[in-house]
C-alpha cells in the first residue's frame, strides 16, 4: 500500500479523482455537522477548563500570601491578647503587616451570611487580625508556638485548609477537561470513520469500475481522504466561530470571583480555539485513511 501525497496535493486534490466521491449528500452533512457540534463542544470544554483554574490559581495565590489570627477570650482579657499577638507578630520573620479588622470590616465580612444589621457589640465574635506574608513566608510552627505561649486565645490560620482543595479541585477539573476533549476527538473519528464507510459502500460498483480501468487503491483513497478531511475542517471552522461568539457573550467576569460567571478565555487564550479546525482536520484524515483502505481491502 503507498503512501499518499503530500498535503500540498491533497489540498489541490484530482477533478477525476473527485468524480469518485457525492459532492452532497447524507454523508457529507453527517460529517459537517459532526465536525461543528464537536468543535462548538470543544471550545466550550477549553474554556471552562481553562477559567475554573485561572480562577483556582488566583485564589490560592491570594491566600497564599495571607493568614488570619482569631482571638478568643473573656471581655476583659480581649485588648490585652490582641496587643500580645501584635508584639508577637511584629518580632516574626516573614509577616509583612499585621493588621487588627474593625468592627465595620468584619460586620462587612458577615453581612452576606447574616445581614447588615448584626449586632456585633452583643455577640462573642473574636477579633481578627490580617497577616499579610512576605515572599519569603513565615514559619508557621514557630508561630503557632509562639501564640500559644504570649497569647492562649489565639488561634492561626494560614489558610492551607482552603487552598488545598482549590488545588485539588483545578487539577481535576483539568483532567475532566482533557478528557472530554480526548471523547470529543474519539466521536468525530468515530462518526466520519461510519460516514465513510457508507460513501464507499454506496459507491461500489463506481470504485469498480476504477479499478478495472487500472486505478489503484491509493488514488481511489485520495479522494475519500481529501473530501472528508476538507468537509471537516470547514463543520469544525463553523462550530469554533460560533463556540468563540457563544464563549464571548457569556456573563463577564463578577468582581465576587464566582464560578458562574467569566467562564471564557483570557488574553492569548483565545488564539488556543483556533487549533480545534485543524485538529479536527488531522482526526478526519486519519479516520478516514484508515476506513478507505479498510474497505478497500474487503473487497476482492
Amino acid at each position: 500500500m503507498s503512501a499518499l501525497p503530500n498535503p500540498l496535493a491533497l489540498i489541490a486534490g484530482d477533478k477525476q479523482a473527485d468524480r469518485v466521491v457525492p459532492p452532497a449528500g447524507f454523508t457529507a452533512r453527517l460529517t459537517i455537522f459532526t465536525a461543528a457540534a464537536m468543535a462548538f463542544l470543544a471550545v466550550f470544554a477549553l474554556a471552562l477548563m481553562l477559567a475554573t483554574g485561572r480562577i483556582a490559581d488566583s485564589w490560592g495565590a491570594s491566600l497564599a500570601q495571607s493568614s488570619t489570627v482569631r482571638v478568643s477570650a473573656p471581655t476583659g482579657q480581649v485588648e490585652a491578647q490582641v496587643a500580645a499577638v501584635l508584639e508577637v507578630l511584629a518580632t516574626t520573620p516573614g509577616v509583612a503587616e499585621a493588621q487588627v479588622l474593625s468592627d465595620e470590616d468584619q460586620r462587612a465580612l458577615l453581612e452576606p451570611w447574616f445581614g447588615p444589621d448584626l449586632p456585633l457589640d452583643t455577640l462573642p465574635v473574636p477579633k481578627l487580625i490580617a497577616i499579610t506574608e512576605t515572599p519569603e513566608g513565615y514559619d508557621t510552627a514557630g508561630l503557632r508556638a509562639r501564640l500559644a505561649g504570649e497569647a492562649p486565645g489565639a488561634v492561626l490560620d494560614d489558610h492551607t485548609r482552603w487552598r488545598e482543595p482549590l488545588v485539588r479541585a483545578a487539577d481535576r477539573i483539568r483532567l475532566v477537561g482533557l478528557a472530554a476533549l480526548a471523547l470529543i476527538a474519539a466521536t468525530t473519528a468515530a462518526i466520519i470513520t461510519l460516514a465513510a464507510s457508507a460513501s464507499l459502500a454506496a459507491n461500489a460498483q463506481v470504485i469498480d469500475v476504477l479499478r478495472l480501468v487500472g486505478a489503484r487503491d491509493t488514488y481511489i483513497a485520495r479522494a475519500f481522504v481529501r473530501r472528508y478531511t476538507l468537509r471537516a475542517l470547514a463543520g469544525a471552522a463553523a462550530g469554533t466561530v460560533f463556540g468563540m461568539v457563544a464563549v464571548w457573550l457569556m456573563p463577564a467576569h463578577d468582581s465576587s470571583g464566582g464560578f458562574l460567571t467569566g467562564p471564557g478565555f483570557a488574553g492569548l487564550q483565545w488564539g488556543l480555539p483556533l487549533l480545534i479546525p485543524p485538529l479536527a482536520a488531522i482526526v478526519a484524515f486519519l479516520a478516514t485513511r484508515r476506513a478507505a483502505f479498510a474497505t478497500l481491502r474487503e473487497r476482492p
